[in-house]
């Protein structure tokens, strides 16, 4: 399969412009540079560069799209009502950009909405399946229905109730059979939405979500992740395309990293084999129900948990290009094949794929992968505290590596996660705000992004930074002063 690379790039990239039928590519994202690992790197997809970027963070080259509404740009600052509310302060500046386009725009985004429609303008195209489905197919208070009805063997489902409305604890303890129970309403984007309740104290939160509600029995184990891709066929179904899995960190402050706290994706720890072959199944069963219920197809994610016994539960799915999209594409261009993110817009567009090989080829070669040493991983980290602060130092995102008094110095520009060695020490700082933003507590600051070939460790639990994050965590604190 790695040998196929060049050509199977270049057919992407025909494809990719058939599709588009001479339309610019917007991409509309909290990060401007969204897709940068598709046409930066090995094996890039040029078709796959924005036209226009519009987003939260500015871009930065070589992932620069052709031009750039930032909304940091504008306001000078990173927050997180910034980080919720930037497509309204950007979109008057983005529709005079559009306005300047020859033709109307294909805008890819995670999700469609009445924003985006308007910002696409008449005649334009937002790549995305239609709200109302997605909403459904996210719903938490469906999502044991959705299993069930996907076929989805039941030693992957935890046991749960669905509820209009909050009983008490003691019934809902009953309900589930476990002390602890997972209270979760809406579709949980960004883990909002979701209350362990422990005993009373935590009733009041999971009281203040809005329902109707998922009440499940509460699972520990350590959150993980696939990303799949399913794409239509000639026989009028889909063939489904499953990434390795990875391992997720809860982005809780206890990660020992001073001022700042974390969340992120490991590909590089390996699997146990049984638990990344039930949950590769799980997402081609998702995979297919979805296109014989709804008649969609594209990018999605399965969330879950990987229990100590090594048993794997499913706790979400999310039918959108999510946060980890970007880095899981490494895995996909390791293995000689272009990134799902082509294909998902060919996809969107009505398009035709032709450039991926066979899909059970494909997700057994993920799945020998799962159960190996070594791959991508990211840190997304953010400022805690109460202390606004800036970077005062640094020459912007790019290559580092840490000198021998663990400060960072610059090693070169980059914009893709393979760029970056661990092992030697190596890693992509992407997004990194200019010296003249000022970041809130609760911002974004920057995301930590590297390959590893196994000898590097970015977690040693769902809630535990590794010594390598905590001194890379501890060098990007070195470049913050207070603003």
């Amino acid at each position: 399969m790695a040998g196929m690379d060049v050509a199977a790039a270049e057919v992407a990239h025909a494809e990719l412009l058939t599709a588009l039928a001479g339309r610019p590519l917007v991409v509309v994202d909290r990060y401007s540079t969204a897709l940068r690992t598709g046409y930066t790197g090995p094996m890039p997809v040029e078709a796959l560069r924005p036209a226009l970027g519009i987003g939260c963070y500015a871009a930065w080259d070589p992932a620069l799209p052709g031009m750039v509404v930032a909304a940091e740009e504008q306001t000078g600052s990173r927050s997180v009502a910034g980080r919720r509310g930037w497509l309204r302060r950007v979109r008057h500046e983005a529709a005079r950009h559009l306005v300047k386009l020859d033709r109307p725009p294909v805008i890819a985004t995670c999700h469609t909405g009445a924003q985006l429609q308007e910002l696409a303008g008449p005649g334009g195209t937002v790549a995305a399946i239609e709200a109302g489905v997605r909403a459904t197919i996210e719903a938490r208070h469906l999502f044991d229905d959705l299993l069930r009805a996907a076929g989805v063997p039941a030693v992957a489902r935890i046991r749960c109730v669905p509820a209009e409305r909050l009983p008490g604890l003691a019934e809902l303890r009953r309900a589930v059979g476990t002390e602890r129970v997972v209270v979760q309403a809406g579709d949980g984007y960004g883990g909002r939405g979701t209350v362990i309740v422990s005993g009373e104290e935590d009733m009041s939160r999971a009281a203040r979500l809005l329902g109707p509600y998922r009440v499940a029995a509460y699972v520990d184990g350590w959150p993980c992740a696939v990303t799949a891709l399913s794409v239509p066929n000639l026989t009028g179904g889909v063939g489904v395309y499953v990434d390795r899995p990875a391992h997720e960190t809860t982005g809780v402050a206890e990660l020992g990293l001073g001022p700042l706290c974390s969340a992120g994706h490991d590909w590089s720890r390996p699997w146990p084999l049984p638990a990344a072959a039930l949950l590769i199944e799980c997402a081609e069963r998702i995979a297919v129900w979805a296109w014989r219920r709804y008649g969609v197809a594209g990018l999605f994610s399965l969330r879950g948990l990987l229990t100590p016994d090594e048993r794997v539960y499913l706790s979400a799915v999310r039918w959108r290009c999510d946060d980890s999209t970007e880095v899981s594409a490494v895995n996909q261009q390791a293995v000689g094949v272009p990134p799902f993110l082509p294909a998902h817009l060919v996809v969107m567009l009505g398009g035709r794929v032709s450039w991926l090989p066979d899909p059970q080829d494909f997700n057994q070669v993920s799945l020998l992968r799962a159960t190996e040493r070594g791959g991508p991983f990211s840190v997304r980290v953010r400022l805690r505290g109460d202390t606004p602060l800036r970077v005062a130092a640094g020459q912007g995102s790019g290559v580092y590596r840490l000198d021998r008094a663990d400060r960072p110095r610059w090693v070169r520009r980059a914009a893709h996660p393979a760029e970056a060695l661990a092992d030697l020490g190596e890693f992509l700082l992407a997004g990194l705000p200019a010296t003249d933003v000022v970041c809130h507590p609760g911002a974004d600051l920057v995301t930590i992004e590297a390959v590893t070939d196994g000898a590097t460790q970015p977690f040693h639990g769902p809630a535990g930074a590794s010594p390598f994050t905590r001194r890379v965590a501890a060098a990007v604190e070195a470049l913050l002063v207070p603003a």
